[in-house]
């Protein structure tokens, strides 16, 4: 049986897609079996991060709603043949996600797929919390500024209540991924330090994405970054993130410093 992931935030624009398609793409170079799912229904760009908008046929709503197939809605990646999109409506809304509509497709996914990764749209509405319900690890993005942070300490509230583990008295294991970051205008004070984001948020740091050039050109190659370039740097930081998410016990480094978070990484509890 997989595991399911929901990859989340509270403000849009912080990386959340681009690093379900990163994370994706990495765990299946690893030869795991892997989905991606695009919950962000109307407004989908999953399939446009990794390479599969002229392919999608049926989407995550046609199969809810009985109109496809779940296989006929998966693509296949043609880079990685491990890897699996499940895309979202482009033409439907939210309220077309139904609480019983994604427990069948989720459960159909965990029995094929080792992991099932759900991109979730920003924000703490219908999709948000669908996306999050069936969740067994949470991955929190999150930029290096106050507005970004706050808005990620309200969806850590929402994971901690609004899910089945959460309902069933369950831990739910919740993972921070810093996004975008400089050092530089950290040391200056333009964006907030890892220290004081992890402060704030106090759950377990999975990685830390510097601010790079090579997640847009990636982006817009229709690529994730950890197939576009293997040795970029973000490439190297989601290839770590994903060796921590596995369990290995990595150190985390911010980067442009020689610090090591490790402390962090494996002192913290979840809130």
């Amino acid at each position: 049986m997989g595991k399911v992931i929901v990859v989340t935030s509270g403000k849009g624009g912080v990386g959340k897609t681009t690093s379900s398609a990163a994370l994706g793409a990495a765990l299946a170079q690893n030869g795991d079996k892997v989905v991606v799912v695009d919950f962000d229904v109307g407004l989908r760009n999953l399939d446009l991060v990794m390479g599969a908008e002229r392919r999608v046929v049926y989407d995550l709503v046609n199969v809810i709603q009985g109109e496809a197939k779940l296989t006929q809605a998966l693509i296949r990646d043609k880079r990685v043949e491990t890897l699996y999109l499940l895309p979202a409506s482009q033409t439907r809304d939210k309220d077309n996600l139904t609480p019983e509509g994604v427990e069948k497709v989720v459960a159909s996914l965990k029995k094929a797929f080792d992991w099932v990764i759900c991109d979730s749209p920003a924000g703490i509405e219908r999709g948000a919390t669908l996306a999050m319900r069936h969740a067994d690890i949470a991955i929190v993005v999150t930029n290096p500024e106050v507005s970004s942070v706050r808005d990620s300490d309200r969806i850590i509230g929402l994971l901690d209540s609004k899910t089945l583990k959460a309902e069933n008295g369950e831990r739910m294991e919740k993972h921070l991924l810093l996004t975008r970051y400089d050092s530089t205008r950290a040391e200056r004070g333009d964006m907030l330090k890892v220290d004081d984001v992890l402060e704030i948020l106090s759950i377990p740091l999975l990685g830390i994405i510097p601010e790079s050039m090579d997640v847009l050109r990636a982006s817009n190659l229709g690529s994730p970054v950890t197939l576009a370039d293997e040795n970029s740097a973000p490439s190297r930081a989601y290839f770590d993130a994903v060796r921590r998410l596995r369990g290995e016990a990595l150190p985390v480094t911010v980067p442009g410093e020689r610090r090591s978070f490790f402390g962090k990484l494996f002192g913290r509890k979840a809130a």
